[in-house]
Parts: C-alpha cells; structure tokens; sequence
C-alpha cells in the first residue's frame, strides 16, 4: 500500500512502496534478465545506488593471488593502469560486470541511478508496479530507458515483471577506460568479500 507524504506544496500524496526488500527484488529481476553470477549487495558507486551482478574471472583472479595483487579500491591509482606506459604492467581485470540495476520508488531515480554505468554493462530499473500505470511513466519513463538501453521491469508483491526491454541496445565496451577499470576493481573488492571469488 503506498504511504502518504507531504509534497513541497504541503498536499498530501501517496508515495509508492516497494513491495518487497531491495537484495530479494534484485535476485528476482537478475534471474528475469538472464544475468548470470553473484547478486552483490545494494551499494554506492559514482555517487549513485546500485545492485550489480558480477562473476570473478577464475584465470584473471588466480594470476592475481599468486602475484600478491589484491583488489585496488582507489580511484587515483587505478586511473594511471591505463596509460601507454603502463601496458602490461598492471594486474588484470578480475571480474566480470554483468549488469548494474537500480531499484527505486520512482523512475527518475532509478534513470539516473543506471544511465552512466551503461556503457560498461547492460542496465535495468525496478520500480513498483503501480508506478508502471502512469502517464508520466508512459510518456517521459519509458522513452527515456529505450534511449540508454536501460531495461525496465516492475515488483508486485507475487513477483518481478518484464515490462520493457530494449531491442537494439549498444553492447558495453569491450576496452575498459579509467573509469571502467575502477569499477571493475571496485565490483572484484566485493566479490572478494561476500565470499563469491
């Protein structure tokens, strides 16, 4: 049931409630999507809250233990592994980001949640279903997802729905830039931790 809040203009309006815990409705929508590996816990990346599935690449993260490199978190230094000099000279990439996604009350924060990490992997937004049935969400949500290639589903209590998809979404990139590669390093550090690698 939505619960009623207070707008800016002090009229009271009903405010969607997701209908079930962040960690079970993005174990649901993973499996809806197809993603494949280790659903990782809500956290903040960029700014932003978001649930990424990953998978550790064995080869990459067996090189890595047995040359003493663990996960490097610091933005600052990763930055510098891609420059032309250091080629070759630093660890491998070590996990495998599958998809990020988002889930939120409201569509406009679960966009924005999602738009900049699609260009490193396929992206998706959850939000509640009676959300789904409004004009807004019509006219401005969905558009606006096709455009990034952002996947849409919605949460009722029995279930995670596929609502919209995109057909021709760009694949993400294959070379991974400075950001890329933080990320990467970030997404292997907590599969490190929840035990998936």
């Amino acid at each position: 049931m939505p619960a009623e809040v207070r707008t800016p203009a002090g009229r009271l309006d009903t405010a969607p409630e997701l209908p079930a815990a962040v960690e079970e409705l993005s174990v649901h929508a993973a499996t809806r999507l197809g993603w494949h590996g280790t659903v990782l816990p809500q956290m903040s990346l960029l700014g932003r809250r978001i649930v990424v599935v990953a998978d550790v690449l064995t080869e990459a993260h067996a090189e890595r233990i047995c040359l003493g490199y663990e996960p490097v978190p610091d933005r600052a230094t990763v930055s510098t592994w891609v420059w032309p000099e250091l080629a070759g000279k630093v660890p491998p990439a070590a996990a495998r980001i599958q998809g990020v996604m988002a889930v939120a009350r409201h569509w406009r924060t679960a966009l924005a949640s999602v738009v900049p990490f699609a260009r490193y992997a396929e992206t998706a937004i959850v939000l509640p279903w009676w959300a789904a049935s409004t004009h807004d969400y019509l006219v401005h949500c969905l558009p606006r997802a096709r455009r990034y290639g952002v996947s849409v589903l919605t949460a009722d209590p029995e279930a995670v729905t596929d609502i919209d998809a995109p057909a021709t979404a760009e694949p993400p990139a294959t070379e991974l830039d400075a950001t890329g590669r933080w990320l990467n390093e970030a997404v292997y550090e907590k599969l490190i931790t929840v035990g998936a690698a």
